[in-house]
């Protein structure tokens, strides 16, 4: 069994409108939210092998917030191509994922992130509410079998979903 989480970067500020996109920090909100998702991965044991982090400093420092509930042992790859990047261009980068990790962290956008999780999953009690909102700071669990590669339109199952309000 292999397990993707995708997660959605926390929120960012908007307050120097003469920032780019791609340079658009953390909002307070946001750093709190790490914190919190911080605290749900180590209390689920969840450590993926790999992480692919967006380019966007929204994103890289939504990492830096979880960073020290993952563990020593994850490889992080920071992956221009998420930023920006569409439903199909992620599920293609997922499946180049080296067969022997078993479990991946994907810190992304939307909508992009939310249409692959809908799209992944064929099945999981919060399929619905992930189809209603992907919150920022959320976190999608899905499992499936067989290789990365392999993975296809409704192949996953959706085994948790949280968003930061959850944790609270």
């Amino acid at each position: 069994m292999k397990t993707l989480y995708l997660l959605r970067h926390a929120k960012s500020s908007l307050d120097d409108a003469a920032l780019a996109d791609h340079d658009r920090p953390l909002a307070p909100r946001g750093r709190r939210a790490t914190k919190l998702l911080a605290g749900y991965l180590r209390g689920e044991g969840i450590a993926p092998e790999l992480v692919l982090c967006s380019s966007a400093r929204r994103a890289r420092e939504t990492l830096e917030g979880i960073a020290p509930a993952l563990g020593d042992q994850v490889e992080v790859q920071i992956a221009p191509e998420l930023y920006g990047g569409t439903e199909d261009e992620l599920i293609e980068r997922v499946r180049v994922i080296a067969n022997g990790v078993q479990s991946a962290m994907l810190i992304g956008h939307n909508p992009a992130v939310q249409a692959l999780a809908l799209d992944l999953a064929a099945s999981g009690r919060k399929l619905d509410r992930i189809a209603g909102k992907y919150p920022t700071g959320a976190l999608a669990t899905l499992a499936f079998e067989g290789s990365w590669p392999e993975l296809r339109r409704d192949s996953a199952e959706l085994v948790a979903f949280v968003s930061p309000k959850d944790l609270k």
